[in-house]
């Protein structure tokens, strides 16, 4: 990534529809001058505090204040060393004051930072909460998560389309703060294209919005606009935990600053071999089936000789092909292409009818709910843009009228949150009144 890309970001964090306080924290910090982006690079976090009542949320905010003021602060380590360090500090300062207060004893915190950098896209990661990728119509899952679902997937204990039915779910395997010292996840770093959107986000999100809504949200519109859309979805789905979201993306580099997909990859796999190495492989493969087949049919000696020669030729020419193909580094100037690196998860973020249909039909209930229970809220906002959504539609421009339906539907959500806050502060003016405390 170079200084001249602009990026766009956007954040909300959110209490949710259950819960009472907000125990999460996130911290956006862009470099303001060249010099500090060329050290240190833009930092965007999100971390979900644990311990109940105002111990998670002290927790998320020490580790929100303490990473950006360690990583900036410390200029002659690396940027993967220098994130890593940042976390591990944090963890000892959550710690620390716990162990000073036996009501915040073993509070904690996730913790997910992203630095965007000349070296391109830093993650470090402790937690489930999640670093998620945008690029062209695939969503990719960066960071790994620190839960016993996962920890059983990566065991081989559990397989993948399990995973959903596995309960408890939020059970997670690793924090900041609980111990003295903790693990600290470190991915990348990986290049950065022009139009990439990353996403940082706490599971009160991921709990009720699936990978392919969220990459198809981020994909069709602006950072603000997606912030909002996948908070109230997430709140019209239950609104179980609290939710945050930061969201960011990486703009093109303006005319005559040079490229930025010059840049050295190292591939995960050899170079496809050519016709003569294809045709040994097959050679050797077919020796050791001759041999085995012999010795089945009753050649025992015989065919375990043929065998063991077919095997240790095999052997022999994946030798002499390694060492004539071995791992290098190329370069990449196609901005379609991802990177070689497998991501956790992956799945499909283009827009499809389903899911246009699907919030098509959350905007419809939304309305009639607000209308049944008589809430205010601004109806020319929303009648204007769900006019265009169904021009839209009309028209066959899927993503118009996908941007248009979020619209209407954030402007009926700021009249239900304005619903919500007037009864609670009604409910406590009551308890007030009638001497019952809260």
């Amino acid at each position: 990534m170079r200084w001249e890309q602009p990026v766009q970001y956007a954040s909300i964090t959110d209490i949710g529809f259950r819960r009472r306080n907000n125990q999460d924290s996130l911290a956006v910090q862009v470099c303001a001058e060249q010099l500090d982006f060329r050290q240190r690079g833009h930092l965007f976090l999100v971390a979900d505090g644990m311990g109940g009542h105002a111990v998670g949320e002290l927790a998320s905010k020490i580790a929100a204040d303490t990473v950006p003021h360690v990583y900036y602060k410390t200029r002659d380590a690396e940027i993967a060393p220098a994130i890593k360090d940042a976390l591990e500090k944090a963890n000892a300062a959550i710690n620390e004051r716990g162990s000073m207060n036996r009501d915040f004893e073993r509070m904690g915190t996730t913790c997910s930072a992203l630095v965007l950098c000349s070296e391109g896209a830093v993650i470090g990661h402790v937690g489930d909460s999640r670093v998620y990728r945008v690029r062209d119509d695939r969503i990719d899952q960066l960071s790994f998560d620190h839960s016993l679902q996962w920890e059983l997937l990566r065991q081989g204990k559990m397989k993948p389309e399990d995973i959903y039915l596995f309960e408890p779910r939020n059970v997670i395997t690793r924090s900041l703060g609980p111990e003295p010292t903790v693990k600290v996840d470190v991915e990348g770093p990986f290049p950065v294209l022009p139009g990439d959107t990353f996403l940082l986000c706490s599971d009160g999100l991921t709990g009720h919005v699936a990978d392919p809504e969220i990459g198809q949200i981020v994909r069709e519109l602006p950072p603000g606009e997606a912030c909002r859309l996948l908070v109230n979805l997430a709140n019209l789905r239950g609104g179980s935990d609290n939710i945050t979201v930061v969201i960011v993306r990486v703009g093109d580099l303006p005319q005559g600053a040079g490229s930025t997909t010059d840049m050295p990859i190292l591939l995960n796999q050899p170079e496809p071999s050519n016709a003569w190495w294809l045709a040994g492989f097959w050679v050797v493969a077919l020796i050791f089936v001759l041999g085995v087949a012999s010795a089945i049919l009753g050649n025992v000696v015989p065919g375990s000789i043929v065998a063991g020669f077919g095997f240790l030729a095999g052997c022999i020419l994946g030798w002499f092909y390694s060492r004539r193909h071995p791992r290098t580094e190329i370069h990449i100037n196609d901005d379609s292409r991802t990177t070689l690196w497998r991501p956790y998860r992956t799945a499909s973020a283009k827009l499809n009818k389903k899911f246009l249909t699907l919030v098509a039909a959350i905007e419809a209930e939304l309305l009639r709910t607000v209308d049944e229970e008589g809430w205010t809220v601004d109806r020319a906002r929303h009648d204007e843009a769900f006019k265009k959504a169904q021009e839209a539609a009309a028209a066959g421009d899927n993503p118009r009228a996908f941007r248009e339906y979020a619209k209407a539907i954030d402007a009926l959500m700021l009249g239900v949150h304005s619903q919500r806050r007037q009864q609670h502060h009604e409910a406590r003016w009551k308890k007030t009144a009638t001497g019952k405390g809260e």
